[in-house]
């Protein structure tokens, strides 16, 4: 007996599913290896053995540049492998745009996790208004612009402290506790109840990595395009963005011709989709 026939739609809906689960299970790969990482490095029986995630994480790069670039070394507690981390993702926002949030980054997947718990508990998002949403989103740049001060200024990887992915994932709460760790664990607590509340609430509002795709973003060669043609204005590619970008609005700036030159992508009067 043949199988009935799918329709486009079907079809769609289906690639769509099994892109969600691909992206599910990329997610919880990089959690658990983060995590692993975590305990092999609390657990060594001697110093500097095993990675902590502090040398697992790309933001490291972008902290300790600057001083690399001036002074040749690196700020306290960055790794060579922070700089090759850095430059691998660099190397993949400008291929495939800012994939690493969706597929790979731990915190973010923690995120999502919350947000299928509220859906399952039958709880409604809250969204802001669109003007203190926009406002807000400037906060990103506002705490990598304060990293970066005090990164430079003091050498060291100042950030730590207050990092909610280094003091959740770090472990230090777990095995080696202080009392230093409270105002880390303020912050992260805070953060992921909001993240209850409000899709992504880090990644849209704080996450100081997520201001350097917001700009490298824009140089991606995977960016969304509208096909004129097909688009009915239905709006409904804004409803699954996790952090509450309005996609039947979004404007890449350009895009390449097949003649190789760069020209305005969509045009003046559509909306890109």
């Amino acid at each position: 007996m043949s199988r009935p026939t799918l329709t486009r739609a079907q079809q769609r809906k289906r690639s769509m599913s099994r892109l969600t689960w691909a992206r599910r299970g990329s997610q919880f790969f990089f959690a658990a290896f983060v995590l692993w990482a975590a305990v092999r490095h609390q657990l060594e029986n001697e110093s500097g053995t095993a990675a902590s995630v502090d040398a697992l994480c790309p933001f490291g790069a972008v902290e300790t540049f600057i001083t690399w670039i001036t002074t040749g070394t690196f700020i306290t507690k960055i790794h060579g492998s922070n700089l090759i981390l850095g430059l691998a993702l660099l190397i993949a926002t400008l291929l495939v745009g800012n994939a690493f949030c969706g597929w790979i980054c731990p915190f973010g997947a923690l995120q999502d996790a919350l947000t299928w718990v509220r859906n399952k508990l039958g709880l409604k998002a809250r969204h802001l208004p669109p003007a203190w949403d926009a406002g807000l989103r400037w906060g990103r740049y506002v705490v990598l612009g304060v990293i970066l001060y005090f990164s430079v200024t003091t050498a060291t990887l100042w950030f730590a402290d207050y990092d909610p992915y280094v003091t959740l994932f770090g472990l230090h709460w777990l095995f080696e506790w202080s009392d230093a760790l409270w105002v880390g664990l303020g912050i992260t607590a805070v953060v992921l109840a909001a993240s209850v509340v409000i899709d992504r609430f880090w990644c849209r509002y704080l996450c100081p990595l997520g201001a350097v795709f917001a700009v490298l973003g824009h140089l991606s060669l995977l960016r969304i395009k509208r096909v004129e043609a097909t688009c009915t204005d239905c709006t409904l590619c804004d409803r699954p963005c996790p952090v509450g970008i309005t996609v039947s609005k979004a404007n890449p700036w350009s895009t390449p011709t097949a003649s190789g030159a760069w020209t305005a992508w969509p045009p003046a009067r559509s909306r890109a989709r």
